[in-house]
Formats: C-alpha cells, structure tokens, sequence
C-alpha cells in the first residue's frame, strides 16, 4: 500500500497537463441527459453528470454499460457503469455517488474473524487522502483505500451546497495506476451540474 501511496503522489504531482475544464457552455449530452435528470429529480437534489467517459463506457443511465442504480431511503444514490472485457482483457468500472444534505465521510462495516470470535465494525467508506484536485469551483480530494463498491478504485469527493459527491474508477487492465488516474482527472473536468427542476 506504501509503494500505491507514493505513486499516487507521484502521479499527482507530475501530471498536470490536465484535460480542459467542461465550461459553462458544456452540457450533458443528449443521449445521457435523461437519466441524470432523472435522478436530479428523484432525490431532488442537484447531480453531475459527465461528458467523457473512459473507454468503452458511456454514462447512459439504463444503457448497455449500467451496472448499478441505487437510491437510498436517505436519497445517497450509487451509479455505477462497467465493462468486462473480452477474453480476461480487464473491466473498466466507474462509480458516481452522491450524499444530499450529507458532507461527512460515510461508514461501512467491517468484519475481521479473530480466533474463534468475529469481530464486527466500521470505517470510513474512503480513507487515506492522497492530494487535491481544483476544477472550477470544485475541490477535490483524492482517496486511494475505498471500501464496498469503490474497493480497489481511485477516488475523488468533493462537497457541493451542503452534500458529498464522488467519481471513483477501479484500478485494474486494461488501464494502469497513473492512466486510471489521468482518466478521473479528464472526467473531473467533463462533469456538468444538473439541477432539480423547481
């Protein structure tokens, strides 16, 4: 985890050749543009919605890529897209989550069996911040120890008006440490703000 740890530094620190932010002209494109505001509307609370996404994926809600599409009773929400690539190739897996009225780190339980007892906790969903990231008027920070659907991916949260959001990707082939990391980056400055409509 150490030798992940600095290279995540590392990572951070030399590639600031950053992708172009979306710009306030940037919108959600017209394929994907329902499903999130779907979602807007259904947890009425605003939700980010990407331009880009890494290779194969698309960020169409119900679409062939969906993975996951969870609403809490707490309207937090999980939206999740995935590949599985051919003949063991690798997956690309991306998360969106969203915590409206939220700004604390979530829990999630643990179980670790010692002796003949099992011992039963929690911790925080994401741990060990490794940096930040400024797009626009976000400020993200870089999460590399994740748990639950996030486990194994790289991870960035960000506060907006009250709530938590995060964009994490999973760190497998067919796409390296530093290419998943360049990849969050590109998405971070493709994301679009929907609103609930009033």
């Amino acid at each position: 985890m150490a030798i992940a740890a600095a290279a995540a530094v590392l990572v951070l620190a030399a590639d600031t050749a950053a992708a172009p932010a979306a710009g306030k002209g940037a919108v959600c494109p017209a394929v994907w543009k329902a499903g999130w505001v779907k979602l807007a509307q259904k947890i009425d609370a605003p939700v980010y919605c990407p331009t880009w996404m890494p290779n194969p994926l698309d960020a169409k809600i119900g679409g062939q890529w969906t993975d996951i599409y969870s609403i809490g009773k707490d309207r937090s929400y999980l939206v999740s897209f995935l590949a599985h690539g051919d003949l063991g190739s690798g997956d690309v897996h991306v998360n969106f989550r969203g915590y409206p009225g939220r700004t604390a780190i979530p829990k999630c339980a643990t179980v670790a069996i010692e002796g003949n007892r099992v011992v039963r906790g929690t911790v925080n969903c994401f741990a060990d911040p490794r940096g930040t990231l400024k797009v626009g008027s976000i400020l993200a920070t870089v999460y590399t120890v994740n748990q639950d659907a996030d486990q194994w991916h790289v991870l960035y949260a960000w506060h907006h008006a009250g709530s938590l959001y995060t964009v994490s990707e999973h760190v497998i082939p067919p796409y390296t440490y530093a290419q998943v990391t360049r990849n969050l980056k590109k998405l971070m400055h493709s994301l679009v703000l929907i609103e609930p409509a009033q």
